[in-house]
């Protein structure tokens, strides 16, 4: 990745694709985690009926463009929301790794999906 492509340079043009866009009055915090559901039910939707390996998604080209432009929309969406309240994502990525080492010490969950209030 070059620097062009950081989080912080994505921000940056999203915020400035809003605002070229006067689109920041629709851009309420109800609206914004709204549109974050909605995009990732449209993720959800691209697999909606099936249940592809790793392997087999990797080979259908289609299927990839469309798991890569929903992705890309709910993470510019969560960008936005970081944007519009003064989260740095990476500093709240980083405390919620915090959070989930102490709920899911892994000496204790390894090869385990049970939900951590299980191990309390």
């Amino acid at each position: 990745m070059s620097d062009g492509d950081s989080l912080a340079n994505i921000m940056e043009r999203l915020d400035s694709f809003v605002k070229e866009r006067d689109w920041n009055q629709f851009h309420s915090i109800k609206n914004i985690v709204a549109s974050v559901g909605i995009e990732a039910a449209e993720l959800t939707e691209t697999v909606q009926w099936a249940n592809p390996s790793v392997e087999d998604a990797k080979e259908d080209q289609d299927l990839m463009r469309n798991i890569s432009h929903e992705t890309a929309d709910v993470m510019m969406y969560c960008l936005r929301l970081c944007s519009i309240l003064d989260l740095d994502p990476v500093q709240i990525m980083n405390d919620k790794f915090e959070i989930n080492r102490m709920k899911y010490p892994a000496d204790i969950v390894r090869g385990s999906s049970a939900k951590y209030t299980a191990y309390e």
